[in-house]
């Protein structure tokens, strides 16, 4: 029985920041440099960042991310990292490169390219051919595949460990979503089964535009066993020695010789499983780091967000807070006449309470003159949704010219429910740089609000909050449930149809009725244009608005209608 001791390098890389990439890796190897690790695995395309898109497509992109891999292969040592780029051979590749002692000592390519999902890699990559080779590392044979390499059965994990294969290692950018740990967890499983082979996994952490990355690193031992792991959602270098069984027979042809056994100082970090968060503390630390690396990406000094003293709002302003701190948030309240005292009150105090600043800016005065504007072209209407709508315009121009003033990042309310159905109005609460919370359904809204409270051990979000009926305020009186079914009702109607793709059959057979639901299918594909239009917000469900779910807007398919009779006259 033999160990490797591998550093498991969990990165935050950037999307085209090849110089702050670079320097990422390296200081994560000088780190496992000094626990005598044998190699550092890092991510995949961690030169490039993930997704790096049409930028592929740009040679001078390429040729800086080739130059980039220089750099690390030039600046290596005794401990081999394994580190994700992209390279051109007869067509671009994406390549897992392993460096050691100054150079490039060879490559893995990746075979299986997902284009499904969120994924596209087949707009930009060609496959690889199933050759790469075995490296002997540390005086282990080790097998190198890339992230969708390892989600097959009988693939490039069984064909590597049928070429001598002692350990195999896996470079991922696997972007977060609910449930995606366990699945994970259970294809790691798998392959080791399959193998007989530990299994090294290393992700991607970070945000990237709607994709968020938790990481969440990790060794499975042959029989499944979990040797380490890293946190989610943080950059970490966990170092552990990895035992592996020896294969038997002499020396293999096609070994790339990398290095041996290096002499053993310092004792690896500290190893074992990390703490696994429960499913509404994953989700809003995904929602955490999505917004901090947004903003902080994009280079936004800070954040400003319209507070109705709704829940929506102050979850969105929680999340906020912890993602860049208080001082860097900044809420608005926008008062018109149908906002009820409550509605300010709770505003006010939710800003207390989280410790930002609050701006009181009433809209009446601009309603009124709006309103005056528009009469002679309305004259022949009775009033209605679009008097309503100016409201929300009117503070959606509001928070855009102070983003516009103060170089704030405009971060909106929305949740996936309302933009579902398009309870939202076009250029008033879509304005925005940013929606947090538009893949968050409502009822789990109220879950995550819930998980601040607790997290922080008292009402942060106060708790009358929680208990007013949901209403835009835009007319007298007005609740949510006047337009929409009740969100206990809404929402699985929803995760259904937009997540799982359920029939009107299905859900009656649920025991939904058939009217609420036809309805409900059309709202959805109705609000498609209002979609497209509106911020990018980062994905936690199985199924998200965007990058995950495509739907043409110019369309006349309505689900749940008969199919056309067919027959011959």
């Amino acid at each position: 029985m033999g160990q490797l001791r591998v550093a498991l390098c969990q990165i935050d890389a950037v999307v085209g920041d090849f110089d702050g990439n670079v320097r990422r890796v390296l200081e994560a190897l000088a780190r496992a440099e000094s626990l005598d690790a044998d190699v550092a695995v890092f991510p995949e395309l961690a030169l490039t960042g993930y997704p790096p898109e049409d930028l592929l497509l740009e040679p001078d992109f390429v040729a800086a991310s080739e130059a980039a891999l220089r750099a690390v292969a030039a600046r290596s040592g005794g401990c081999a990292a394994i580190v994700g780029s992209v390279a051109e051979s007869d067509g671009l590749r994406n390549i897992a490169a392993v460096c050691q002692k100054g150079r490039v000592r060879g490559v893995a390519v990746k075979e299986l390219l997902p284009n499904y999902g969120v994924f596209d890699e087949q707009r930009w990559f060609v496959p690889g051919p199933g050759d790469s080779p075995v490296f002997r590392i540390g005086g282990a044979l080790v097998g190198v595949v890339i992230c969708e390499d390892a989600w097959v059965p009988s693939g490039p994990v069984a064909r590597l460990a049928g070429a001598g294969a002692e350990i195999v290692v896996s470079l991922n950018a696997s972007p977060y979503r609910a449930g995606a740990r366990a699945e994970r967890r259970e294809i790691l499983v798998d392959r080791a089964a399959e193998s007989g082979c530990p299994v090294v996994y290393v992700n991607l952490v970070g945000g990237q535009d709607e994709l968020v990355f938790d990481g969440g690193s990790t060794v499975v031992a042959a029989d499944g066993t979990a040797l380490a792991s890293v946190a989610q959602f943080r950059e970490d270098v966990v170092v552990v020695d990895v035992p592996f069984a020896g294969r038997r027979g002499g020396p293999r042809a096609g070994v790339v010789e990398v290095s041996g056994p290096r002499r053993r100082g310092a004792a690896p970090a500290a190893g074992g499983p990390a703490a696994v968060l429960d499913g509404d503390a994953e989700t809003y630390e995904a929602l955490v780091l999505a917004t901090r690396d947004y903003v902080t990406k994009n280079g936004f000094a800070d954040c400003v967000i319209g507070l109705s003293g709704g829940i929506d709002s102050a979850l969105v302003a929680s999340i906020a807070v912890d993602a860049v701190g208080p001082a860097r948030v900044h809420g608005v309240a926008m008062p018109s006449r149908f906002s009820s005292p409550g509605s300010l009150a709770d505003a006010a105090a939710l800003a207390a309470s989280l410790g930002i600043d609050l701006v009181v800016i009433p809209i009446e005065q601009a309603h009124e003159a709006m309103l005056e504007l528009l009469a002679p072209s309305f004259a022949s209407r009775p009033p209605g949704v679009a008097e309503e709508n100016l409201q929300a315009r009117i503070r959606g121009t509001l928070l855009m010219a102070l983003s516009n003033k103060f170089d704030w990042l405009v971060l909106t309310t929305g949740n996936k429910s309302e933009t579902a159905v398009g309870y939202s109005t076009l250029y008033g609460d879509t304005a925005g740089g940013f929606a947090v919370i538009r893949d968050v359904p409502k009822l789990l809204v109220y879950d995550l609000a819930r998980h601040c409270n607790a997290k922080a051990g008292r009402d942060l979000i106060p708790a009358e909050i929680f208990t007013k009926p949901p209403s835009a305020e835009l007319r007298p009186d007005q609740r949510d449930d006047d337009s929409l079914p009740p969100y206990g009702v809404l929402d699985p109607i929803l995760e259904a149809y937009v997540e799982r793709h359920a029939t009107v059959d299905d859900l009656v057979a649920a025991g939904f009725e058939a009217a609420t639901v036809r309805r409900i299918f059309e709202l959805v594909d109705a609000a498609e244009y209002k979609r497209r239009q509106a911020p990018p917000g980062p994905r936690v469900t199985s199924r998200a608005f965007g990058k995950d779910r495509r739907m043409p807007i110019t369309n006349r398919f309505v689900a749940g209608r008969p199919p056309i009779a067919t027959g011959s006259r």
